[in-house]
């Protein structure tokens, strides 16, 4: 079975000094009982493009069981029963969590109801995990993980991306040494969709959970922090040029370490810059082009399966090999913690982790407004103080 690199969290909080002065465990998922259990059966809230395209296969792939999907559009209930016969169709949360027979519920809603859905799941008792945001804000973010928290409700939040092969590539980057000591990274996430796809996304406000800060964003200031630590300070430029919320965005941020990275998400580029550059004092490593999936970093660089490229001015060599990322590892650790004696503490990503992301992004768009770069306060519980 796949394997991820996941980075040891602080007991205080998240992920504490975030990644650079924190060696990454590669994590297995548990042997196999000698009494098979049966599989953990999902509730999985909307099948729309991240329902469906994302969340579905993945929890399948795992060996997970789409058993109840809420939705209310007849044609998506009409792809259910293509996609997953014996899987209960129910109108609305409500009614999933009054009919129960599930043991996660995963929300992959709009990003603007997870808090509201969230705080209905853990008032049920159900363990949860959150697509990305967790909510609009940093301190709406913790409010739900203090909920959790208190009910003793299991809780996480869906940052697939940290399963992709290019974190765990650019965590060796960093831990071997490959380009000396980092002072500088720059990460992004670059479209050309002059003409906006009609989705809630593009269609409703930031304040409801549109816009690329809590799309995107979401995932590379993640990355970012993992690899860097925490956020100090941000500078950043938001624009909406096609979309009611932002289409078009740049965040330089200064982490606690010294290191400074810069990140960037567009969806009117025309001419996308490298996924990820990561400069150092004896080099840079150099993702070249943006990727769906490993069959494509495999088919781009033809170097088996090479992530990206050391580089010193002229000369270029392949860079880490990841041979074992697969997104699924995701839901394969949340079923491990459902199983664990801790489960929250076994779950694949610490809730507090996203509050910190959301502050940023909270901090980014007070700096967008005043032209200044602005600290990043992030909210913290009592018991993390």
């Amino acid at each position: 079975m796949a394997s991820a690199y996941v980075v040891q969290r602080d007991p205080a909080g998240g992920l504490g000094c975030a990644g650079r002065h924190t060696a990454p465990r590669k994590v297995g998922m548990p042997s196999e009982p000698s009494q098979p259990r049966p599989p953990v059966r999902v509730g999985l809230v909307g099948y729309g493009s991240a329902g469906r395209g994302i969340h579905a296969p993945l929890i399948e792939r795992a060996g997970l069981e789409v058993a109840v999907v809420v939705t209310s559009n007849p044609e998506r209930v009409a792809q259910v029963g293509e996609d997953h016969r014996a899987a209960t169709v129910v109108p609305d949360l409500d009614a999933l969590l009054a009919g129960g027979g599930v043991d996660v519920v995963v929300l992959a809603s709009p990003s603007g109801v997870h808090r509201e859905q969230a705080e209905a799941v853990i008032a049920a008792g159900l363990p949860l995990v959150v697509d990305k945001p967790l909510a609009t804000t940093a301190a709406l973010a913790l409010e739900v993980v203090e909920l959790a928290h208190h009910a003793g409700v299991p809780l996480t939040v869906f940052n697939n991306r940290r399963f992709d092969p290019e974190l765990p590539a650019l965590i060796r980057v960093r831990d071997e040494g490959l380009i000396g000591e980092i002072w500088r990274a720059e990460y992004r996430w670059d479209r050309w969709r002059p003409v906006p796809k009609q989705r809630w996304r593009e269609r409703v406000t930031a304040e409801q959970g549109g816009g690329l800060l809590l799309d995107l964003h979401t995932h590379l200031v993640d990355q970012a922090v993992i690899l860097h630590g925490r956020v100090a300070t941000v500078y950043a430029e938001v624009d909406a040029r096609t979309t009611v919320a932002e289409d078009d965005t740049f965040l330089a941020l200064r982490h606690e370490s010294g290191v400074l990275s810069h990140v960037w998400s567009s969806s009117v580029n025309g001419a996308p810059g490298p996924r990820a550059r990561v400069n150092g004092s004896s080099g840079a490593y150099v993702i070249g082009k943006q990727f769906d999936d490993v069959s494509s970093f495999t088919e781009f660089f033809n170097e088996g399966d090479a992530v990206g490229w050391i580089v010193r001015g002229d000369e270029r060599e392949p860079g880490p090999v990841v041979t074992d990322a697969d997104e699924a590892d995701f839901y394969r650790a949340v079923a491990a913690a459902l199983a664990a004696d801790d489960p929250q503490a076994a779950m694949p990503v610490d809730p507090r982790d996203a509050v910190h992301v959301l502050a940023v992004i909270d901090a980014a768009r007070v700096s967008a407004a005043e032209g200044s770069v602005v600290p990043v306060t992030t909210p913290r519980a009592e018991r993390d103080r």
